[in-house]
Parts: structure tokens; sequence; C-alpha cells
């Protein structure tokens, strides 16, 4: 089962590495417990929003592109394709709202 706890974790981990940052760091910065951090990561642990928004932050991500990745990793998981360009119904069904905002 694939579960979401679990793939956030390993995108945060996986990002935090690639920055060669130490959780000890990371947690001092998103003032979370180290401990909970590593929680998070194994996906042991459900992170709020308000904490999520906390990690990207100290990681200097934007939170859509962690959630972005976790969707992609998700659907690669339920066997889905992900298109390397928007289709172009989908571009032309947002293009109204884009422009009503």
């Amino acid at each position: 089962m694939i579960l979401l706890r679990r793939e956030l974790g390993d995108v945060l981990r996986d990002v935090r590495l690639a920055q060669s940052k130490t959780l000890r760091e990371v947690s001092a910065s998103a003032r979370v417990s180290l401990g909970y951090l590593s929680e998070i990561e194994r996906g042991q642990k459900e992170a709020s929003s308000e904490l999520l928004s906390s990690v990207c932050d100290a990681l200097d991500v934007p939170l859509w592109g962690v959630l972005r990745e976790v969707s992609d990793r998700i659907a690669i998981a339920e066997g889905e394709h992900i298109p390397d360009t928007v289709p172009a119904d989908l571009e032309a069904s947002v293009r109204p709202l884009a422009a009503a905002v």
C-alpha cells in the first residue's frame, strides 16, 4: 500500500540529503524537534501543513514543489505515466481559470 506520509518523508529526506544538510540543521531552522522530523522522514508521523511549511522554508524549497514530487512518485508507484508536458486539453481547461485570477 502506498502511504502519503512515507512518500512525503522520502521526498523531504532526499531534498535534505541533496543539500548536504543534517537533520539537526533542518530541525533547528524549522523549529521542529529532531526526533519528530526524523519520524516524519521515516514516514512514521503525519506532518501538519504548518510543520511542512516550516520544513520547506528551512530547506529553501517551495511547498508546491515538494507536493508535486510526492504526487509524481505516487502516480509512478500506481503505474501511471507522468507526461513531460501539460496535455493540451488540460491546459485549455485551466487557461480560463488562470485568466480570471
